[in-house]
């Protein structure tokens, strides 16, 4: 094996562990929402103000978290954007101590904000450090990280906190106000223990990247570009192809965010035990990581990355309909062993709930598919264009906001119906919007 051969296998692995802790932390969202609803007695819509504390930090760091990175470079970068996630993780000791919110929330905007650095150096740097026509094979590579570390992350944290969650909730209807105020700050502290484990994880781990042998890129050149193409621009917005990207990526990261971060919830307002539904979360993203080996197998010698995108819109809007028509009350139910509590567990799935975890497939790809479509003909605008499509990421704070608001005033499986524009979007960007050079 040839020594530029070696540096990219390991650039590569260094890459998919960051974004193996990508995925661990950003797919607690999907228990911390009814927790949280739990112990701070929260409506939907409040509730869901959880994924817009967290998400809201990449449109707000992202262009930042790229300034961060031109001054610190790469390796540096990385090691701040993980020491700030630290920072965000340890915040959730005081928010749990004294039961408040608004503290947890903070914990979670800076968490984002860490996020929002690694992301927006990782990304890039992913698509350009080999062929532009496999990038999505590379980056399908890495959801597959993502998402891994994202189905166990739910089931590892609902251990710790709601593994009694169905008899804690009956419990509470029982006892007068002081107690249940008692029972609700016991609850709250029980992430203490995961969380400060987590900053010391974090902490470690940005020591490690500092001496880790991960070689500088830089990120402003792309070896593809149309030289012509990007130096008659003068602005950033100049580019079609790039600002209908972001709008893209606000509307994927939307419904998979509701996918992923409203199943649980969903689950339980349909009838569904707390003892089922936490597992939930993960059943979207083991339906992710079928998608993303069906991304590595077919892309680019059987779909171009034009064309599984298309499929990603097509699946979604066909698997929404089928969520939101199918009666709630028809289910499967089957016993699997839980690895978390050894022992056999029986799992309640309704079918429509089925149908929402099946979104994760449909938006597998759609990430994959985006970045190197957004980012082509870019030149030396690249490191902004990309910061810029980290803050699409932004929709995975308003959109689930809009479906908390209309579950608490219309019903929580009608909600779903916001998904449906989204994929048309998709759709849209996948057969024209990404072939735009001019407005």
């Amino acid at each position: 094996m040839t020594t530029s051969s070696r540096n990219y296998i390991l650039s590569i692995t260094i890459i998919g562990i960051f974004f193996f802790i990508f995925g661990f932390v950003t797919w607690l969202n999907g228990i911390l929402i009814p927790y949280l609803k739990i112990s701070c007695e929260l409506s939907d819509f409040q509730a869901l103000f959880v994924a817009f504390a967290f998400y809201i930090s990449y449109t707000v760091m992202a262009l930042p978290s790229a300034w961060i990175l031109k001054k610190t470079g790469f390796k540096n970068g990385m090691m701040v954007g993980l020491w700030v996630m630290a920072l965000g993780t340890l915040i959730f000791i005081p928010a749990a101590l004294i039961r408040t919110y608004s503290v947890f929330l903070l914990g979670l905007f800076v968490l984002g904000t860490g996020l929002a650095i690694l992301q927006t150096a990782s990304n890039p740097y992913i698509t350009i450090i080999g062929p532009r026509e496999s990038a999505a094979r590379r980056i399908s590579i890495m959801g597959i990280c993502n998402k891994v570390a994202g189905a166990i992350a739910p089931l590892v944290l609902a251990y710790f906190i709601l593994h009694d969650g169905d008899a804690f909730l009956l419990s509470l209807g029982t006892m007068d106000d002081e107690t249940r105020n008692l029972a609700l700050d016991g609850l709250a502290r029980r992430v203490i223990g995961p969380y400060l484990v987590m900053t010391g994880v974090l902490f470690l781990l940005g020591l490690i990247i500092r001496v880790a042998p991960l070689p500088e890129v830089e990120l402003e050149q792309d070896p593809d570009t149309d030289s012509n193409y990007a130096a008659s621009r003068t602005s950033i917005l100049q580019f079609p192809h790039l600002v209908l990207g972001v709008l893209t990526l606000f509307f994927y990261v939307g419904v998979e965010v509701i996918a992923g971060d409203t199943i649980i919830r969903y689950g339980h307002s349909i009838g569904v035990p707390l003892g089922s539904a936490k597992y939930y979360t993960s059943l979207v993203l083991i339906a992710m990581v079928l998608g993303y080996v069906l991304g590595i197998i077919t892309i680019p010698k059987i779909l171009s990355q034009k064309s599984a995108l298309a499929w990603s819109g097509i699946l979604g809007i066909l698997f929404t309909i089928l969520a939101i028509v199918v009666p709630a009350g028809s289910a499967i139910s089957f016993r699997f062993f839980d690895m978390m509590t050894f022992r056999s567990v029986e799992l309640v799935l309704p079918y429509t709930v089925l149908f929402i975890a099946f979104l994760g497939l449909a938006n597998a790809l759609v990430w994959p598919a985006v970045w190197p479509l957004a980012i082509h003909d870019l030149g030396r605008f690249i490191k902004t264009g990309s910061a810029l499509l980290i803050m699409g990421i932004a929709g995975g704070a308003i959109l689930p906001l809009i479906w908390g608001y209309l579950s608490d005033v219309w019903s929580s499986q009608q909600a779903y119906w916001l998904a449906v524009p989204c994929y048309m979007f998709i759709i849209y960007y996948a057969l024209w919007g990404h072939k735009m050079r001019r407005w």
